[in-house]
């Protein structure tokens, strides 16, 4: 049990001192144009990468979850609305899983 309020304490700390430790060191205005350009995709990155695996292991078959995602990827790259990217997604997957089993 002590062992486990210990880890939950280091995991705390660690955790604040990622979030408190930019704000302490870094005063003033980021003016290099590359770390700007870097420092403005992060979050971006950060939930593709999140986001990417969960969707391979959201159907019955990766094959239909990868054929989701490129139906996804082109019609959106295309300006179509969020919900018509969802139904085509979703309509893309459901015809790939009718026709695998």
């Amino acid at each position: 049990m002590n062992n486990t309020i210990l880890y939950i304490l280091l995991m705390a700390l660690v955790t604040y001192l990622i979030r408190v430790l930019p704000l302490t060191l870094v005063r003033k205005e980021i003016k290099n144009i590359y770390i700007r350009s870097f420092l403005f995709y992060v979050p971006y990155v950060t939930l593709a990468v999140m986001v990417f695996p969960e969707i391979l292991d959201a159907t019955a078959s990766p094959w239909s979850a990868l054929a989701g995602f490129i139906a996804a990827v082109v019609f959106a790259y295309r300006g179509a609305s969020m919900v018509s990217v969802a139904l085509f997604a979703c309509f893309s997957v459901f015809v790939v899983e009718l026709f695998l089993y």
